[in-house]
C-alpha cells in the first residue's frame, strides 16, 4: 500500500521529547496509582469506624469491641502513613528522573540550535530554562496525584449516598460548582500566565547582562540605565503575578469554601433527617467526614487548574525552542575520516538575521590545503564572518561554502572538532586553566596541553600563579588580562594538531615582545596546515603566504603577500 507524501501525519498532542521520559517511568507511576487507590479507600476507614462505634459500640457499651475496632484502626493508619511516604517518593523520583532527561535534550538542543534562528538575548534563553522545573512540577506529581483522586469524587459520593441517601445532594451540588469556578478563571490566567512568563524573560536578561559584565557596568557608568530596565521589568512582572495569584486564588478559596459548605450543609440536612427517623448519629458522622473527603480533592484540581495555565505557557515556551532545526543536515550528516584543509566559497552572499544590508557579496575564493591566508581589511568589511562561515556556524544566504570538496551544510557538525579556531573574543569557561585548554577532548593528554601551553604562551604566565593549570577561573576568565586569555584560547584551539586553523585577531590584546615571541613559535607549528588568518597587526603576516583584501564585503585584492604589500604601499605612496 502506498503512502501519499503530501499527507502530513498529525501532530503528536504532547512532544516526544516530554513524553518519552514519562513512557520510561510508567512502571513507577503505575506504583504510584496503586498507592494513591489504597490512600483512598483508607480513606473511608475512618468514616466508617466513627458510624460503628456511635450506632453500634456507644449504644451497647461494647468496649471490647472498641479496643478490637481501634486496633484495627491504627494498623490502617501505620499503612496509609508508609503508602503516602511510598507515594512520595516514587513521585519524586520519577520526577527527578523526568528533569534530568528532559533538562539535559533542552539543552543539547539549545547547543545544536542554528545561529541564524536564535531568537531572544542570552538571559531570556537561561530563564526559559527555569520554566523546565513548572513542566517538572505538573507533569511529575502534581497531575498524577488529582488523575488519581478525581475518580475517588464519585466513589465518595456513592458511598455517602448508600449511608445516608439524600445527603449525598449536598456535595453532590458543590462539585459542579468547583468545577465551574475553575474553569471560568482559565481564559484570564492564560493570558496573564503568557505576560508573566514574557516579563520574566526580559528580567532575566537584564539581570544575566549586568552580572555579565559588571566591570564594564561599574565603568562605564551603565549601572542608572541598567537600573532602569530592571525596575521596569520587575514592576511589570510583580504586578501581572500578583494579579495572576489573586485571579488563580478565586478557584481555591472556592474550593476551600466549599469544604466547609459540604460539612455544614451534611450536618444540617442530617438533623433535620435524623428529626424523622430517617438517619442514624453514626450515619450522620460517617457523612459529614466523607463530604469533606469529596470535596477535598477538588481543592487539588483548583491548585492544579492555577498551575496549568502556567504550565501551557511554559510548554509552548519549550516546545517551540524544540521544534526548531538543528545545525547539520536533516538526515545524517557526512564525517570526514581526515581533513585535509581545503576550503572554497563559491558566490557566497550572508547577512545576519535582522541585518538590513548584507555582510558578503558574492564572494568566491579557494584556499589550499596547507595554504596560509591572512584576511585584511576595514572594521566590518566581512572578514569574521567569512570566518564564521568556514566554521559553519553560519549558512550563506547564497552560494555555497565548502570543506574538502563537501558542502558544510551536509556536514555533522562535529567536524568542527578536526578544526582549531580562536574567535575574535577570547570567552573563557567557569574551571580550570587545563580544562579551557583540553575541553574535555579525548587524545588530548597533560603533554599535548603543555605543548600547546608553551607554544602560546600559556606556561609564561601559569608558572608563576600559585595553583598553575588547577587554577580555577571565574566566568570568562575574569581576573586574567586580555592578552593572557587570548593565549589560552589560542592554546585550546591549537590542541590536538588541528589540519585546518581559524584564528581572528589572536594577539589584538598581546604586547609587541609577547607577539613577536608568538609568532617565532607558531612559524614551524603552522607549517603543512591550512590558516585562515584574521588580523589588523602588521607583525602576524610573516606566518601567511597570501593576502586576501576585504572591502565592503567584497575581494578588493587577492594575492602573494609580498605582491599585496607591495602594492599597497605603492598605493598610498601615489
Amino acid at each position: 500500500m502506498s503512502v501519499d507524501p503530501l499527507i502530513v501525519p498529525p501532530k503528536p498532542r504532547f512532544a516526544a521529547w516530554l513524553m518519552a521520559p514519562m513512557r520510561r517511568n510508567s512502571s513507577v507511576y503505575a506504583k504510584v496509582v496503586i498507592a494513591a487507590v489504597l490512600i483512598n479507600v483508607f480513606g473511608f476507614i475512618a468514616s466508617i469506624f466513627s458510624m460503628v462505634v456511635y450506632d453500634r459500640v456507644i449504644p451497647h457499651n461494647a468496649i471490647n469491641s472498641l479496643i478490637g475496632l481501634s486496633i484495627g484502626l491504627g494498623v490502617v493508619v501505620l499503612f496509609d502513613f508508609a503508602l503516602k511516604l511510598l507515594r512520595a517518593y516514587f513521585v519524586d523520583v520519577a520526577g527527578a528522573d523526568i528533569d534530568q532527561q528532559v533538562g539535559e535534550t533542552v539543552f543539547q538542543r539549545i547547543i545544536a540550535m542554528r545561529m541564524e534562528l536564535r531568537k531572544g538575548s542570552t538571559g531570556a534563553l537561561a530563564g526559559m530554562m527555569r520554566e523546565l522545573e513548572v513542566l517538572r512540577e505538573f507533569f511529575a506529581s502534581v497531575t498524577m496525584v488529582a488523575i488519581v483522586d478525581v475518580p475517588f469524587i464519585i466513589v465518595t459520593l456513592i458511598v455517602i449516598a448508600a449511608i445516608g441517601g439524600w445527603l449525598v445532594l449536598v456535595p453532590a451540588l458543590l462539585v459542579p460548582l468547583v468545577i465551574l469556578a475553575g474553569f471560568l478563571t482559565q481564559p484570564a490566567m492564560d493570558r496573564l500566565s503568557s505576560d508573566t512568563m514574557r516579563e520574566g524573560l526580559a528580567k532575566q536578561s537584564v539581570l544575566v547582562e549586568a552580572i555579565g559584565a559588571i566591570e564594564t557596568v561599574k565603568a562605564a557608568g551603565a549601572a542608572p540605565m541598567l537600573s532602569g530596565r530592571w525596575r521596569q521589568a520587575l514592576n511589570a512582572q510583580s504586578g501581572l503575578a500578583l494579579r495572576r495569584r489573586l485571579i488563580g486564588s478565586i478557584a481555591t478559596t472556592f474550593a476551600g469554601s466549599a469544604g466547609t459548605l459540604a460539612y455544614s450543609g451534611v450536618v444540617i440536612l442530617g438533623a433535620v433527617l435524623m428529626g424523622y427517623g430517617y438517619l442514624t448519629v453514626g450515619a450522620l458522622t460517617a457523612c459529614s467526614i466523607l463530604s469533606s473527603r469529596a470535596i477535598s480533592p477538588l481543592g487539588q484540581i483548583a491548585l492544579l487548574a492555577s498551575r496549568l495555565s502556567a504550565t501551557r505557557t511554559a510548554y509552548a515556551q519549550i516546545s517551540a525552542l524544540m521544534e526548531q532545526p538543528v545545525e547539520g543536515p536533516a538526515g545524517q550528516g557526512l564525517s570526514f575520516a581526515t581533513l585535509t584543509g581545503a576550503v572554497e566559497l563559491r558566490g557566497v552572499s550572508f547577512r545576519y538575521p535582522g541585518a538590513a544590508e548584507p555582510v558578503l557579496r558574492d564572494v568566491s575564493l579557494k584556499v589550499a590545503p596547507g595554504e596560509r591566508v591572512a584576511l585584511l581589511g576595514k572594521v566590518g568589511s566581512g572578514k569574521s564572518t567569512l570566518a564564521r562561515l568556514i566554521l559553519g556556524l553560519y549558512p550563506p544566504e547564497e552560494g555555497v561554502a565548502m570543506l574538502d570538496g563537501t558542502d558544510i551544510r551536509q556536514l555533522d557538525p562535529v567536524f568542527r572538532n578536526s578544526m582549531g579556531a580562536a574567535l575574535q573574543e577570547s570567552v573563557l569557561f567557569t574551571g580550570t586553566i587545563r580544562e579551557n585548554i583540553t575541553l574535555g577532548r579525548p587524545g588530548i593528554d597533560d603533554a599535548e596541553m603543555l605543548r600547546v601551553a608553551q607554544l602560546a604562551g600559556v606556561h609564561e604566565f601559569v608558572g608563576r600563579i600559585a595553583n598553575g593549570y588547577d587554577l580555577r577561573l571565574a566566568d570568562r576568565g575574569e581576573g586574567l588580562s586580555g592578552g593572557q586569555r587570548q593565549s589560552i584560547a589560542l592554546a585550546r584551539a591549537l590542541a590536538g594538531r588541528p589540519q585546518l586553523l581559524v584564528l581572528d585577531e589572536p594577539t589584538s590584546a598581546m604586547d609587541n615582545h609577547t607577539e613577536l615571541a608568538l609568532i617565532q613559535r607558531l612559524a614551524e607549528e603552522v607549517q603543512g596546515r591550512t590558516l585562515i588568518l584574521i588580523t589588523h597587526r602588521p607583525q602576524l603576516l610573516a606566518l601567511a603566504n597570501r593576502v586576501i583584501v576585504f572591502d565592503q564585503g567584497r575581494i578588493a585584492a587577492d594575492g602573494p603577500r609580498d605582491q599585496i604589500l607591495r602594492s599597497n604601499i605603492q598605493t598610498r605612496a601615489a
